[in-house]
C-alpha cells in the first residue's frame, strides 16, 4: 500500500489513519513522537558552520575501505589457491557463497543493532568480529575451512552499511547525505584497489597467509580512532571544549521534524511499497557488485592468462573509475534538487543514468575477444563506476522516505535482500562456468540488464518517493 504524505501539519499517520496531533501544545513545541531538534536554518544560529560532521565521514571511509580490503583478499589469491588446494569452479562458488549468505542473515540483525544500541558501540563490536574472521583465514586449508571463514567475516562484515548509513543520517541533513554516502561508499573503491597492490606484495615476499593477517589487522587501528573520535552530535556540542559549533548542530537538525521512538518492527516497514523499492534495488543489483569482486581476477586470468604478479593493474583502473563514479553519483543526487528538481525527479534522474550506462557490459567477453585486455577493462570500468554512482544513490532513498529511527533496520533488510540476490548469483556463476568451460557471456548478459530491470521496479512501486509519516512503533 502506497503511503502519501499529509500536508497538514496538525496531524500524523498512524497505521493507515490520520491521528490529530494536540493544538494545545507550548508554542515552538514539537508534536509527541517527534524529534524536538533544532529545526532553524544554520544562517539563523551566530558564527560559521563548522566540518566535523565530515571527520565523522571520513571515519566511515576508512572502515568501508578496509571492510572491502578482506573480503577482497580471497579474490586476488583465488587463482593461486585454487592450483594450490584444487578447488574446481563449483567449489570456489560454493566458497564466496557462503560469505554472502552469512552476510546477510547479518544484515537482518545489524541494523536491528544499529537502531537499538547506536552506532558508536555496535560498528565497534562488528569491526572487531570481521577482523578476527579475516585473520581466520591464514589457518585454512580446505574448501570446508575457507567456507567457515567466509561465514564467520561475512557476519561480521555485515554491520558496516547499516552503521555507515545511519551515522550518515544521524550527522547530515538530508540535501548532503548522497553527497556523504557517495564518499564513504568510495572506500569499498579504494579498498579493492589497494587490495591488488597489497596482496600480491604480501604474498609473493612472505606467503598468502600473511596475506590475510597482516589485512586483518587493520580494523583494530580504526576501532581507536572511532571510540576516541565518535558520538552524536549533541554529545559532541556538550562539554568544555566541544567539536560540533552551534551553526554546524542546527544545520545538521536543518530538517523538518521527525517521528522518534522505537524503531519500526520488519512487519510494519515492510507494510509500505517505498520499502519494497529499496530492498528489490538491493536484490536485483547486488550481487553483480560481488561478482565483479569475487570474481574479476579469475574471468582476467581464464580470458587472458593474467597471473597474480599482474593483476594490480587491471583491477586498479577498474575500481579509480569506481570511486569517480561514487563520488559522482553521490554529487549527481545531491545537485540537482539545488537546481529545483522535485526530490522524485532527482534522485530517479540519478538512478536511471548509472543503469543506463551499465547495459554495454553485457557485450565484455566479445568486446575483450576483439580489443584484447584493455577494451574489456574499459567497458568493466564504466559498470564498476556506474554500479557505485547507483548504490550512493540507492542507500540515499532509506533516508528520503523514512525517519532516522528506522534508517538502520531498513538498511538492514535491503542487505539482506542483496546477500540473498548475491548468493543467488555466485551460485549460479560457478554451475554456469562449469557447464560451459568458463565461458562468461551468460554472466555478464546478466550483469548489463540488472540494473535498468531493478530502475524499472523502483519506479513501479515508488513512483513519487513519497516519505512515510507515522506515529512511533509502540
Amino acid at each position: 500500500m502506497a503511503i502519501t504524505p499529509s500536508t497538514d501539519p496538525r496531524t500524523t499517520r498512524a497505521a493507515g489513519a490520520l491521528t490529530p496531533v494536540s493544538p494545545v501544545a507550548p508554542p515552538g513545541a514539537a508534536p509527541p513522537g517527534v524529534d524536538p531538534q533544532p529545526q532553524r536554518p544554520a544562517h539563523d544560529v551566530g558564527g560559521r558552520v563548522g566540518r566535523y560532521r565530515w571527520t565523522i565521514c571520513a571515519l566511515l571511509f576508512f572502515a568501508t575501505t578496509i571492510n572491502y580490503i578482506d573480503r577482497s583478499v580471497l579474490g586476488i589469491l583465488a587463482p593461486t589457491l585454487q592450483r594450490e588446494i584444487g578447488w574446481t569452479e563449483a567449489d570456489y562458488g560454493a566458497i564466496v557463497s557462503w560469505f554472502t549468505l552469512a552476510y546477510g542473515l547479518g544484515f537482518l540483525a545489524a541494523g536491528r543493532v544499529m537502531d537499538r544500541i547506536g552506532v558508536r558501540l555496535g560498528f565497534a563490536g562488528y569491526i572487531v568480529a570481521w577482523s578476527l574472521a579475516a585473520v581466520a583465514h591464514a589457518f585454512a586449508r580446505t574448501p570446508f575451512g575457507f567456507s567457515a571463514a567466509r561465514f564467520a567475516l561475512g557476519i561480521g562484515e555485515s554491520g558496516n552499511f547499516p552503521a555507515a548509513v545511519k551515522t550518515v543520517a544521524e550527522w547530515f541533513p538530508k540535501r548532503e547525505r548522497a553527497f556523504a554516502t557517495g564518499v564513504f561508499n568510495a572506500g569499498s573503491n579504494v579498498g579493492a584497489i589497494l587490495t591488488p597492490i597489497l596482496v600480491p606484495w604480501i604474498a609473493l615476499r612472505w606467503g598468502w597467509q600473511e596475506a590475510f593477517v597482516a589485512t586483518g589487522l587493520l580494523g583494530f587501528v580504526w576501532l581507536v580512532a572511532w571510540l576516541l573520535l565518535y558520538e552524536r552530535p549533541e554529545a559532541l556540542r556538550a562539554g568544555p571544549r566541544p567539536r560540533v559549533n552551534a551553526a554546524e548542530l542546527a544545520h545538521i537538525r536543518s530538517d523538518p521534524a521527525e517521528p522518534t521512538g522505537e524503531p519500526a518492527p520488519w512487519s510494519r516497514l515492510l507494510r509500505h511499497r517505498q520499502a519494497w523499492a529499496f530492498v528489490v534495488g538491493k536484490f536485483l543489483t547486488d550481487g553483480v557488485w560481488w561478482f565483479y569482486l569475487f570474481w574479476l581476477p579469475k574471468f582476467l586470468d581464464a580470458q587472458f592468462g593474467v597471473k597474480l604478479a599482474g593483476v594490480a593493474a587491471p583491477l586498479i583502473t577498474i575500481y579509480l573509475m569506481a570511486d569517480v563514479g561514487s563520488v559522482g553519483g553521490g554529487w549527481l543526487g545531491s545537485t540537482l534538487p539545488t537546481r529545483g528538481w522535485s526530490p522524485n525527479r532527482a534522485r530517479k534522474t540519478a538512478l536511471l543514468v548509472p543503469a543506463l550506462c551499465v547495459v554495454p557490459t553485457m557485450f565484455t567477453p566479445a568486446i575483450g575477444a576483439a580489443g584484447g585486455l584493455w577494451a574489456a577493462v574499459a567497458i568493466v570500468s564504466v559498470a564498476a563506476a556506474s554500479h557505485q554512482a547507483w548504490s550512493a544513490n540507492l542507500f540515499t532513498l532509506t533516508s528520503d522516505m523514512f525517519p532516522r529511527r528506522d534508517v538502520g533496520t531498513l538498511v538492514g533488510l535491503g542487505g539482506a535482500a542483496g546477500a540473498l540476490g548475491g548468493w543467488l548469483f555466485q551460485r549460479a556463476t560457478g554451475r554456469i562456468l562449469e557447464a560451459t568451460g568458463s565461458n562468461y557471456a551468460i554472466i555478464f548478459a546478466i550483469c548489463g540488464l540488472a540494473y535498468v530491470t531493478a530502475w524499472g521496479m523502483i519506479h513501479l512501486l515508488a513512483p513519487r518517493l513519497a516519505p512515510v509519516t507515522e506515529e512511533p512503533a509502540r
